[in-house]
């Protein structure tokens, strides 16, 4: 299975969802690759790794995956003033956390869970490349 990761443009339940990638979704792969300093940035940036994948899923595709959420694909990213970057939706880190090999990717002491929009009515999931599954098979 591929390492998914989901963008958007703010954080929380209102947040705007610009697409997903069912590979490649690491902050060692993605974070370098959103080095903006300004919204625009960061959608040209978002739009440059979508637009260079065949594993990519834009909204008008909908939502790729069979969960509802993001709280369940490995890593989401979202624009607020800088990039921010969560791991299955347990807390939001910034770029330099991220980064950090010995992070802590687990709730903080505040129980600062990442909250997401309800993908459920958008869900158009998929089991072609987009999907990230990877099938083996055994040969005879």
């Amino acid at each position: 299975m591929g390492t998914r990761a989901d963008f958007y443009v703010g954080r929380g339940k209102d947040a705007e969802w610009l697409g997903s990638v069912a590979f490649d979704g690491h902050p060692g792969s993605r974070l370098p690759e959103l080095g903006a300093t300004d919204e625009a940035g960061y959608r040209a940036c978002v739009e440059k790794i979508l637009s260079s994948k065949d594993h990519a899923t834009r909204p008008d595709q909908g939502w790729p995956w069979p969960w509802d959420n993001s709280k369940t694909t490995d890593f989401s990213y979202a624009w607020q003033g800088e990039v921010f970057c969560c791991f299955f939706g347990h807390r939001w880190m910034t770029r330099a956390e991220a980064l950090n090999p010995d992070r802590d990717g687990e709730d903080d002491d505040q129980g600062k869970a990442c909250v997401f929009p309800d993908m459920s009515a958008r869900k158009n999931v998929t089991f072609g490349r987009r999907s990230g599954l990877i099938i083996i098979g055994i040969p005879r």
